[in-house]
């Protein structure tokens, strides 16, 4: 059966493939006649950057896979001969490894956006916890990623990070050692990262086609967290979105290959270029940039055990937001107090990141547990009490009202 749908063939052999496999039809659809609000901004076009994004990297991987040797004595000098010897081996790798910056920089966006905008709220929970585990699962492969290239950053950050397993009771050193593989990260250890770093993207794949299913189902939130209400309330995605969405991925691939050809080590560590030396401990650790906020507050809490539980904690902490926040209103331009609370809360994330690239000690600490504390009380305390207290702004009677409101606002004469 190929269901219902408003495609027709129009070909004797799109009418024979469409009775067998209506994939065409599904396309149309589900991506070409998806009905969207009218009113979506460029906010939302960083779900189709996230997707060219994962592209990139998945296609970059698979090639660099060909050159890259995953053994402890053969690592550091593989990526060498890529950046060296490899015809465009250089742009391959710069791609790739700033590639998971940028990418890191449109799910934050996409997240915060989320967060404002209150698209974590019924009926799209799932929608949101299914994009959380998309989260985790990029962190797990960014830093297992992170450790390939074998320098001294990359040992000595897996060393740290894998050894905070330790703290789990009963578990925690068995866990720790099958990490490694070993008593110790070793050739085991790289081996391990290597395999679940290049298997890992295509797991991520499947879960965006999930979070992408889930949206389908409600459909998307808008700039007024209004859901549809009739036929003048859409449009179809193809070409209104589809075009703004490639004219979006056009303006971000600019600032990519800005970062790609003027600063392709601005982001990253220059005593990673150094191999892997055991025995020679760097002054100063720190992760990628994309981690600093948890590092800060892993590194704020005085006990090992509780600085892990802090750290997961507040990644965590994401999958009960739905229920945290008591509103009935989902869109923040309609909060006067949460709009508040909200950008607070989103300089408190930079503060942490900035916190986390400093050493953990005097006054870096102490701030440090301060905005840990605010973080953990944002989605906590003040996002409860804030249904409770606030007086919303009036919501539009449908998001045609709200277009044609702010379309007469700008045709309106200056006085």
């Amino acid at each position: 059966m190929a269901g219902h749908t408003k495609y027709t063939p129009t070909t004797a052999f799109g009418k024979w493939m469409h009775e067998r496999l209506p994939i065409y039809a599904m396309v149309q659809e589900a991506a070409l006649d998806f009905p969207a609000p009218k009113n979506l901004n460029y906010w939302w076009t960083f779900g189709g950057i996230l997707s060219m994004m994962l592209v990139i990297q998945i296609i970059t991987g698979i090639v660099l896979v060909m050159h890259y040797t995953p053994h402890t004595s053969m690592a550091f000098d593989s990526v060498e001969h890529i950046m060296r010897d490899v015809n465009y081996g250089w742009l391959l790798r710069y791609m790739h490894a700033n590639g998971a910056s940028m990418f890191f920089i449109a799910v934050y966006i996409h997240m915060f956006r989320g967060m404002y905008y209150g698209s974590y709220k019924a009926p799209r929970e799932v929608l949101w916890m299914i994009g959380v585990v998309i989260y985790l699962i990029m962190m797990a492969t960014a830093f297992m990623g992170y450790v390939l290239p074998w320098g001294q950053m990359s040992f000595w950050g897996a060393k740290v990070i894998t050894n905070l397993f330790s703290a789990i009771p009963l578990f925690g050193d068995a866990i720790t050692t099958w990490l490694w593989g070993g008593y110790s990260v070793d050739n085991p250890t790289l081996n391990r990262f290597f395999s679940l770093h290049y298997l890992l993207p295509f797991v991520l794949a499947a879960v965006v086609g999930l979070h992408v299913w889930a949206l389908h189902v409600p459909g998307n939130n808008n700039p007024t967290g209004v859901e549809i209400k009739s036929g003048q309330d859409s449009i179809p995605f193809h070409p209104y979105y589809s075009m703004k969405d490639l004219f979006a991925i056009a303006v971000f691939l600019m600032f990519f290959a800005a970062w790609l050809f003027f600063g392709p080590n601005y982001l990253g560590h220059a005593i990673n270029y150094e191999p892997a030396n055991p025995l020679v401990t760097p002054a100063h650790i720190v992760p990628e940039w994309y981690y600093l906020p948890f590092y800060a507050i892993l590194r704020a809490i005085p006990s090992k055990l509780g600085g892990v539980i802090a750290m997961f904690g507040s990644i965590l902490i994401l999958f009960a937001l739905p229920w945290l926040d008591t509103s009935k209103v989902r869109s923040g331009n309609y909060r006067p107090i949460f709009k508040g609370f909200f950008w607070i809360f989103a300089i408190v994330c930079v503060a942490l990141g900035y916190l986390g690239s400093k050493p953990a000690d005097g006054i870096y600490v102490l701030w440090a547990r301060i905005l840990t504390a605010y973080y953990f009380a944002h989605f906590i305390i003040i996002l409860p009490l804030l249904g409770l207290i606030e007086t919303p702004k009036p919501l539009p009677a449908s998001i045609s009202d709200d277009v044609l409101a702010k379309s007469k606002a700008k045709l309106a004469p200056a006085e």
